[in-house]
């Protein structure tokens, strides 16, 4: 605090920061989303091949990354040896491959609206995962507050104007797969001590999707490519629309780099509401009083899971500082203790 109270110039400096790198992440997450839908649903760009949309996304970042990591050496490479790779990262990539393709393909059937509304479930998924492969304690009250999320879900998708069962199975599994990502990572990569940010993500994850999507690309979506023609990209439209998914994830490293996982975790909930809102005013989506009744109900609980996350990360760094003065005068009276034997030694001699 400066004089009379005043925030310091290096606070405000770094407030701005932080609001500046959330209003980055929101923008490019919202306009990512945005430019899918426009791009795969057939009332807009009419081009519904969500398989080979992600296959050109994964092989536009994985050449960037490539570039930044072996070529410019801008980030530095994590040592990986190749068993570590196979065991860790190729699972991981498997299912951060079939996350992507199921949740491009709901934007096929569903609104923007609701695809965000049943979004709200992750915490459920990353939860319930985390329990079940016993990397989560069970604790009741927060399995009741998943349970009021799942709830409030539910009444949103029963006041769905433009319900689809498949569109819902689609995005579901979308949630599945990426909660399931999420916990693997905390096995198989940051217990064994390896973090990547989104570059080096990229850079390790990137290739390996575009290998595991290649596979139902062939069966499903080349033959109808093949036969409509549709091989023929607008290279504007699909760089421009490369370019953002690449800059979100920088965005990502930004945001949790410069702040906090959780922060993203409540901008995220701030980007939600925008994209209903625009979704419904722009895209002219319905939107029903049921449906915002529900997700309202979701939200509230994503919003005390968040609160939740947040005081028990507040209490772990009380702990820790709380041990550090401990440790300081055990350190101290240690010291102590080994000066008066050397005394009591030199007595002696």
């Amino acid at each position: 605090m400066g004089k009379g109270g005043s925030l310091s110039e290096g606070v405000i400096r770094k407030i701005v920061l932080s609001y500046t790198y959330v209003a980055v992440w929101i923008f490019l997450s919202f306009t990512v989303i945005v430019f899918n839908k426009y791009i795969l649903d057939r009332k807009m760009y009419n081009w519904p091949f969500p398989i080979s949309l992600t296959m050109i996304h994964m092989a536009f970042c994985s050449s960037i990354a490539y570039l930044l990591v072996s070529v410019f050496k801008v980030v530095e490479p994590v040592s990986m040896s190749r068993d570590l790779y196979l065991r860790s990262v190729v699972p991981i990539g498997a299912l951060y491959s079939l996350s992507l393709w199921f949740s491009n393909s709901a934007y096929i059937y569903l609104s923007v609206s609701f695809i965000q509304m049943l979004k709200a479930l992750m915490p459920v998924a990353v939860y319930s995962i985390g329990v079940m492969l016993k990397k989560d304690n069970f604790k009741s009250d927060t399995m009741a507050n998943m349970v009021s999320i799942s709830i409030g879900v539910a009444i949103a998708a029963y006041g769905e104007a433009k319900f689809d069962t498949w569109g819902v199975v689609l995005q579901l599994g979308a949630v599945a797969f990426e909660a399931t990502r999420l916990v693997m990572i905390q096995i198989l990569l940051t217990s064994k001590g390896i973090t990547l940010n989104p570059i080096t993500s990229l850079y390790y994850v990137a290739p390996c999707c575009l290998v595991f999507l290649f596979v139902p690309w062939v069966f499903v979506e080349y033959p109808l490519l093949k036969e409509t023609s549709s091989f023929h990209l607008d290279y504007w439209i699909f760089g421009t629309n490369s370019l953002c998914a690449f800059a979100l994830n920088l965005a990502v490293f930004l945001l949790v780099g410069k702040t906090s996982a959780l922060t993203m975790n409540v901008a995220g909930v701030v980007k939600d509401w925008l994209l209903i809102a625009f979704s419904w005013s722009v895209i002219k989506d319905t939107v029903t009083p049921v449906n915002l009744l529900g997700y309202g109900v979701a939200f509230l609980g994503v919003a005390y899971y968040n609160h939740s996350k947040l005081q028990a990360l507040k209490a772990k760094e009380a702990q820790k500082k709380a041990a550090q003065p401990d440790e300081e005068a055990g350190r101290l009276l240690a010291e102590r203790e080994g000066e008066g034997n050397d005394r009591k030694n030199e007595s002696q001699t």
